[in-house]
């Protein structure tokens, strides 16, 4: 101070000043001060002390840095946010002008003089930006808006109603937990802005996986509720909950008076042994699974189940609730109907994923006959895969060997090696497949409750029973095939093309934006090394997993080169190809066009 008073045109003494005022939490002056230092330093005439400016970081240029962090953070954050100081709407400039008027924001900029602290700068700003959600069941078009908020300024300025006090209490337990941002999905995003509500849509997952927190209000449970309520709420069977519980790192459940579930108090209900392992025993997956979620963990099957108990409001969100937990690119669109469950499965079966294909029941006639309309039908679990023990499938193939011909096999199994992947795009299925020829059909009496009941002599495999809704023509029969599109049950590794893993796994292949293929990249995993076998031995592998029981889609055809599926009320299960069959004619490899 006394240096400045003595030679106010000097640098010297500015620094010491500085640090003062910033030792006395005077951030403002403490950054002026550093900032006419500088300006001092860069003007003066002797060039040794012009040439100290690059020792000092300007207070310019940490802004700079700082809101480059932000900008990062924000890129992970919800488009509107809460401010549940005092209630109002905030979007992301709006969130930058506001930390700028705070304490962490001015001690930042004084505190860095000489070395840039990205580690600190990313803490103060991740702490300061953090935000909670709230999961919950909506209650009806009441629920107070984006437009709702906006009019009345904040949210504790809005109208006395039961929903508007859900979402006040949301801000205060929010408040009182510490945090200074919250998210809603009623009042946070702007429905009446089509390409908001579409971003906000597909951005969701990945804003639930990014909150410091959720909170969940089970609003039908009552705070004395025992081991169970949860379970029983409504809030376990809508849609959009199952992402909005495994996203989120960090979730509290609260009853209806917002009262911790359960009484734990403790700050992630993820590590209540109790409260885990009733969502374990409620939807099937592993506790760690839960706990941990990556959308690469399960399954596109187990994916599919447990979105299959669950229930919405519009039908397009059961297809929309599940775009980050597929990681999909589908853009949503509401209006479209059931078209939205079809792209979904669509952009899934062009990942290779061809068990989606595996059900029965009523199909989508609106977008495609492979298609279900509903995801109920996936609670039933896939058909039957041809597994056997090393063993097993070494007596088979000595057995095949003295009973088939050698040319006809390694000929068979050249045929469905050589398939392309699966493709699926603008509704059109192109699938690779294993065809059985129906030569006759007949009515089946299934008994006296069971109506569509058909009996089919199919080449290679003999008589299949099955049902359906679908009125069949007796007098055509060959229109009619058996398709077995399982063709990763069948191969061995690097056995031919490499077919992919049944995991759901968008990184395992590229995709052809736009064609909907795939390059398979990983392999089936049946027994040793195929690159050990020898050609023949690799088919007659093939042929015994293909003797085994398996499941077949029933294809009707159109046109020349278009079929369609016909839905059957069970799946339809054979016991295997024909022991003495003969390959050349009775059955055949071939990519089909479903419409």
């Amino acid at each position: 101070m006394q240096a400045i008073k003595l030679d106010p045109s000097s640098p010297w003494g500015y620094d010491k000043k500085h640090a003062a005022l910033h030792g006395l939490q005077r951030y403002d002056e403490a950054i002026a001060t550093f900032a006419d230092m500088l300006s001092r330093i860069e003007r003066s005439a002797e060039q040794d002390i012009r040439q100290l400016s690059k020792k000092y970081i300007s207070p310019s240029r940490t802004e700079k840095v700082i809101e480059d962090v932000i900008s990062g953070v924000s890129k992970k954050s919800p488009l509107v946010l809460l401010d549940v100081q005092n209630g109002r709407l905030c979007k992301g400039a709006e969130r930058l002008r506001i930390f700028k008027l705070e304490t962490q924001w001015k001690e930042l900029i004084s505190s860095v003089t000489e070395e840039l602290d990205d580690r600190r700068i990313k803490q103060v700003v991740e702490q300061y930006f953090r935000y909670v959600t709230l999961s919950h069941v909506w209650q009806g078009e009441d629920e107070p808006s984006y437009q709702d908020v906006e009019r009345a300024e904040s949210v504790d300025k809005l109208g006395s109603s039961p929903l508007n006090e859900k979402l006040r209490k949301f801000c205060q337990v929010v408040y009182k937990d510490g945090y200074r941002w919250a998210w809603s999905d009623t009042c946070c995003i702007d429905k009446t802005n089509s390409s908001v509500l579409s971003e906000s849509l597909k951005s969701m997952y990945k804003w639930y996986q990014a909150s410091a927190a959720t909170f969940v209000l089970l609003a039908d449970v009552e705070s004395s509720s025992a081991v169970g309520g949860l379970t029983g709420s409504k809030w376990m069977r809508r849609a959009w909950t199952s992402q909005e519980l495994l996203a989120p790192k960090v979730i509290r459940f609260f009853t209806r008076g917002w009262q911790p579930y359960l009484g734990d108090t403790q700050s992630n209900h993820k590590k209540s042994p109790e409260i885990m392992q009733e969502l374990v025993d409620a939807i099937g997956i592993a506790r760690q699974t839960i706990i941990t979620f990556n959308p690469n963990n399960l399954t596109a099957r187990e994916k599919l189940r447990l979105a299959s108990t669950r229930e919405a409001f519009k039908e397009e969100d059961l297809a929309y609730s599940l775009i980050g937990i597929f990681q999909s690119y589908i853009h949503p669109g509401y209006g479209e109907g059931d078209a939205a469950l079809g792209r979904l499965l669509e952009e899934i079966v062009a990942r290779d994923e061809v068990t989606v294909l595996d059900w029965a029941g009523k199909s989508s006639s609106s977008y495609n006959s492979c298609v279900p309309n509903t995801l109920a039908v996936y609670s039933q679990p896939p058909g039957p895969s041809p597994a056997m023990n090393d063993a097993e499938m070494d007596v088979r193939v000595a057995a095949l060997k003295d009973s088939l011909s050698k040319t006809d096999v390694i000929d068979i199994h050249g045929q469905i090696a050589r398939l392309p992947p699966v493709s699926f795009s603008q509704s059109r299925l192109r699938l690779p497949c294993i065809i059985f020829t129906v030569e006759t059909l007949k009515p089946q009496d299934c008994g006296s409750d069971l109506e569509g009941c058909y009996q089919a002599s199919v080449s290679g495999i003999g008589n299949v029973v099955f049902q359906t809704s679908d009125n069949l023509s007796l007098k055509e029969p060959r229109r009619l095939i058996f398709v077995h599109p399982w063709i990763h049950d069948l191969l061995d590794p690097f056995d031919g093309f490499a077919w992919g893993s049944t995991a759901d796994n968008a990184n395992d292949g590229e995709l052809d934006a736009g064609t909907g293929t795939g390059v398979r990249t990983t392999s089936s995993a049946h027994g040793p090394p195929a690159t050990t076998m020898d050609e023949y031995t690799r088919a007659l592998r093939l042929v015994a997993r293909l003797q085994q029981p398996f499941h077949v889609l029933l294809l009707q055809k159109q046109s020349k080169y278009l079929y369609k599926r016909v839905a059957a009320e069970h799946k339809i299960v054979v016991q295997g190809i024909d022991r003495s069959i003969n390959f050349a004619r009775h059955i055949h490899a071939d990519v089909k066009h479903i419409m």
